[in-house]
């Protein structure tokens, strides 16, 4: 009898979620969600699931040997540069079969007043020129990046409570998408809101801010997504990713 392919999931993202639910489903597949471990209560996963990094691309190349993995996926969120660095080198060095699942980036319609940016620090560079009330949704790691901007207003949105340096003027709300165009648009009106601050996450879970700010005609900063690591195979969906993976460990 051939030996159980074991597939890696780089998780923490609801692709990650369905890609473990589908290839758990699958007979004769082993499936591990590696999660980073920032959200305090994940929800339950499927299959195997470790919690916390691996300490580097040696030591997840190491991991890789150990456990006999067949096909790593990274479907990480698709800021989080340093692990898809880490797991593109680990990959390499073990040859191990590794693609990035990402799901597609938002795209700016009429009407909209988007401002590209290639960074946080970018971002609180453009920003008194922008507005003074602030929307911040760019996650909880990241807000010393606008520390410094204390003759703003700003109301940060995330998962879980942030952590210290943040702008002394500062709100948190504490909420977890998916969000409506209405309850956005009454938040950003409640708030007096003039300019609002995102990643290019993409999804639906939180676009609903997009419209909602464009409806109001307020501008907003987008901070472009890191490069995928060059060689790497990159995927938009998890039916891509099964596909690629039924090559990959067939």
């Amino acid at each position: 009898m051939p030996p159980t392919p074991h597939v890696l999931v780089l998780g923490g993202t609801t692709e990650a979620r369905e890609l473990a639910e589908a290839l758990a489903g699958r007979p004769g597949v082993r499936v591990t969600t590696s999660l980073a471990g920032r959200v305090a209560r994940p929800g339950a996963l499927p299959g195997d699931v470790r919690v916390g990094g691996f300490g580097g691309a040696d030591k997840l190349a190491d991991w890789l040997r150990r456990q006999h993995v067949d096909a790593l996926v990274d479907a990480t969120h698709p800021f989080a540069a340093a692990i898809t660095a880490n797991a593109a080198r680990a990959a390499a060095a073990t040859g191990v079969p590794a693609v990035v699942l990402r799901r597609p980036g938002w795209q700016p319609g009429p009407g909209d007043r988007w401002h590209p940016v290639p960074s946080l620090a970018a971002a609180a560079g453009l920003l008194p020129s922008l507005g003074r009330r602030v929307f911040l949704t760019t996650g909880r790691l990241g807000l010393a990046a606008f520390a410094h901007l204390a003759d703003l207003h700003f109301v940060v949105r995330s998962v879980e409570p942030p952590d210290p340096p943040m702008p002394p003027r500062t709100e948190v709300l504490l909420a977890r998408g998916p969000f409506t165009v209405a309850g956005e648009t009454s938040l950003l009106r409640e708030h007096r809101v003039d300019v609002l601050v995102t990643k290019d996450s993409g999804g639906e879970a939180t676009a609903a801010k997009l419209t909602a700010a464009r409806d109001l005609g307020l501008p907003v900063v987008v901070v472009r997504r890191p490069a995928v690591p060059e060689g790497v195979p990159v995927v938009a969906g998890v039916a891509q990713a099964l596909r690629w993976l039924d090559l990959a460990v067939s």
